[in-house]
Order: C-alpha cells, then structure tokens, then sequence
C-alpha cells in the first residue's frame, strides 16, 4: 500500500473532468496525490479546484509539471487532438513520464499513440473503467489495463484510489478489445430490459416487484441493481448517454468490419440507439429504451409506445 508521502511524491496531470473523471480526481486527491488538471469546461472543473488540485493554462503546463498524465474523454477525436494537436502530449511527453488514458476509444487510434510514444520512450497504458458515475462516486470502479506491465505495476496504487479491481490483460491494446466486449453486453442488456418486463408486466405484477425478482435472479448483474431506481422513477437524467452508447457501438461494428465478423444481434441494437438518438433522445441515459415498452401505473393495461424508436 502506497503512503500518503509516496503519493505526494508522483505527481499527476489529469486531462477530462467530466462526470467520471471529476470523482476519480477527487479520490486521487483524497490519497494525497498532487494534481493537475486541464478542462475547459468550468462547471467540470470546479470541484476538483476545490478538492485541491491546480488549474493548468495548457497542456504543456501540465505535462511540464507531471510525473503520471491521465486522460479520461469522450471520443477518438478528443483523444486525438489531445495527443496530435498543436502543443499535445506528443510533443510534449518524455521518459520517464507515464501516459493512462481511461477512456473508451478505438483500438486504431491506441495503436497510432502507442506508435508515437513507444520509439521516444514514453510508457503508455490503456486502462479503461467499468462502472457507472456512482461506482466512480464510491471508487469502486473496475479498470481493464493492457500496456507494458512494470509501468502498470508502479502506478497500480495509484489506480486503486478510485477502483476495486484491475486486471493486467496483456502488453499491447488488449484492454481495448476487452472493453468494447463489455459494452456489447451493456447495450444488449439496456436494449432487451424493456421487453423483459413487458412480458413480465403480463401478469399484472407491479414493475417495482418484477425489478425486484429480476434483481436477485440467475441474470441479476451489477448495470441492473444501478439502474433500478431510476427506471422505476422513469428518471433516464444521463449518467452514461444514448449519442455516447451509439459512439461505443460504432467502434465495435469498426473493430467487427476490420476482422470480418458478423454481429448481427449487435447491429440490431446500435439500430435500436441510432434511432433513438434521431428521436430526440440522445441526451437521455441509455437504458431509456425502456420507455418503449413498460407500462407505468398511469397508463391503460397495454404496451407504451411512447418515444418508440422506430427500425
């Protein structure tokens, strides 16, 4: 276990405090960690600033004064312009300076930065989370890192500070692939649920008692105990979005298309999001698909097709 002295002496640059990366920041501070911080968004940032860390100008700012750079973004092309862009880490980073991007990105651009930065000496780890805002919260996420091993080693304490699990899955971009597997899973889970309990709702039992059964049976999973209450509160506010669902299952069907496998439940169901997100719903969580068929106690003893996504 690392002390809080041995932390105060690794310094991190923390680039991305959004909804995931604003509790994992706060739990890195909590360690005793100095931190750095690069977000343009002053709502992101705030409480981070007042849990401590330190606002960079630029992003050589940050690199200058940074032993571990993490980045937790949206997409490739915010990864991209992070590491390529004008005044990026690409320029910026040297040994023995360590590069963790948390992200959820393709496995091409991983390999494209790993391309740059390993012939100048830069470790580069890929260590994605599993979990939700609320498992960041509790820092109980799962992080899935692939990258080369010893530097996964020295900043392990580090990643413990806002997770409960890791998992070393090789030294290339492994961790990448394991990742996009998972969200295969997720987004068959939000896409099927409805239906669920649509048969279930057959009955005349009430939606709170089938979640319930559901919850504790032989598919009970940890994405379906997070999204109980609000699915029972038909509260969809996003922690994790239809549009950023739709981007995850875009890099799987690249990933599928590039080793000529054929996915079609999965091409069913990013079908299913992209037409949500043309309905109007791609700001709402993603297991708002729901909505398409569960009845609410308001309604007639029939099938809701209210914001159905049409395919």
């Amino acid at each position: 276990m690392q002390t809080s002295a041995e932390a105060g002496q690794t310094r991190i640059g923390w680039i991305g405090i959004g909804k995931m990366g604003s509790p994992m920041v706060r739990s890195v501070l909590s360690a005793g960690y100095a931190v750095t911080i690069s977000e343009p968004l002053l709502e992101n940032r705030a409480s981070a600033l007042a849990a401590g860390a330190r606002l960079a100008e630029t992003i050589a700012d940050l690199a200058a004064s940074s032993d571990v750079i993490i980045t937790t973004v949206a997409n490739d092309s915010v990864l991209h312009d992070i590491i390529f862009g004008a005044g990026g880490l690409a320029q910026q980073l040297r040994p023995p300076q360590v590069l963790i991007d948390l992200s959820t990105v393709s496995p091409r651009l991983s390999q494209d930065i790993a391309d740059v930065l390993e012939p100048c000496g830069v470790e580069y780890l890929r260590a994605p989370v599993s979990g939700s805002t609320a498992t960041a919260q509790s820092a109980q996420l799962t992080v899935i890192v692939s990258g080369p091993k010893p530097a996964w080693q020295r900043v392990e304490p580090l990643l413990a500070c806002f997770s409960t699990k890791q998992f070393w899955v090789g030294e290339r971009d492994e961790a990448r692939y394991l990742k996009l597997a998972i969200n295969v899973l997720v987004g068959g889970t939000s896409a099927l649920l409805g239906e669920a309990l649509a048969v279930g709702q057959c009955s005349g039992l009430p939606l709170a008692t089938i979640m319930d059964v559901i919850c504790e049976s032989a598919v009970a999973s940890p994405v379906l105990n997070y999204k109980r209450e609000a699915i029972l509160a038909d509260d969809f506010d996003p922690s994790f979005s239809v549009a950023q669902m739709v981007k995850d299952l875009e890099l799987i069907g690249e990933v599928a298309d590039g080793a000529a496998l054929p996915l079609q439940m999965t091409d069913t169901v990013r079908r299913r999001f992209e037409a949500a997100r043309r309905n109007g719903l791609g700001d709402k969580d993603y297991f708002v698909l729901v909505r398409d068929h569960i009845i609410r106690p308001a309604e007639a003893p029939r099938r809701s097709t209210r914001g159905r996504a049409k395919t």
